[in-house]
């Protein structure tokens, strides 16, 4: 059984249709890259499984039970972290602050603190900057911040909308990096990214989104090689 099943999903803005029907499944333990070009529908799907949006009709289904219809905090304690595009951390709150932010839907105190540990290990420089303001963060330290504070509710899948947005090619590698040994320690991975040549490197399978359906899917690293995909997606 799939960790995650996303069946026959449409999802509606107003009269327009996002998501025409898309299925597909992430297992346990896999990364799985979702591309495709701006406007296809990825954030709109991550915003569907994460309980953000309703959709019209199918089922998000996360651990055999379905979740097409739990609000959005009650998801995040099932075990779902979701890091949104454009970073969105607090700008106004330390970086300690919106870490802990995090962990609010958990209660043990010993485990939070092994957790920040743990997160303070992975992001040194988030360490160093942990009474800083978020706002004064330049944009790869916010997206450090913002992948610390999914992973401080303990989650079992990370859902991550494009990170390496607007990022320099040295901080993407470090981000990449990070991602992959966010996977090496057990947790899953669906990966909403632009960068595909990046994503599909990281990836054990893949899907390609395009204008709300999905239009290809296989092992990553096929993917990597098919044509269509090198000429659309890869600039080759």
């Amino acid at each position: 059984m799939a960790m995650l099943e996303i069946k026959d999903l449409e999802v509606y803005y107003g009269v327009i249709q996002a998501i025409k029907g898309i299925s597909f499944e992430v297992n346990q333990g896999e990364v799985i890259a979702l591309i495709g070009a701006n406007g296809a529908g990825k954030t709109t799907t991550l915003h569907t499984i994460t309980g953000l949006i309703s959709p019209k009709k199918g089922s998000v289904v996360f651990e055999g039970k379905d979740i097409t219809k739990t609000p959005a905090h009650k998801i995040v304690s099932m075990g779902m972290a979701h890091v949104p595009e454009g970073r969105r951390v607090f700008a106004e709150l330390s970086v300690y602050e919106n870490l802990k932010m995090g962990a609010y839907t958990r209660k043990d105190k010993n485990e939070i603190e092994e957790s920040l540990a743990n997160v303070y290990k992975r992001f040194p420089r988030l360490e160093e900057r942990r009474n800083q303001m978020a706002g004064t963060l330049s944009g790869g330290e916010q997206q450090m911040l913002a992948m610390g504070r999914a992973l401080m509710s303990r989650p079992k899948i990370i859902l991550m909308d494009e990170p390496s947005m607007g990022l320099s090619p040295i901080l993407v590698n470090e981000i990449f990096d990070i991602i992959r040994s966010v996977s090496e320690s057990g947790t899953t991975v669906l990966l909403v990214e632009q960068n595909a040549k990046k994503a599909l490197s990281i990836a054990d399978r893949a899907y390609v989104l395009e204008t709300g359906r999905i239009t290809m899917e296989g092992n990553a690293k096929d993917l990597l090689e098919d044509d269509s995909i090198k000429k659309a997606y890869l600039g080759e």
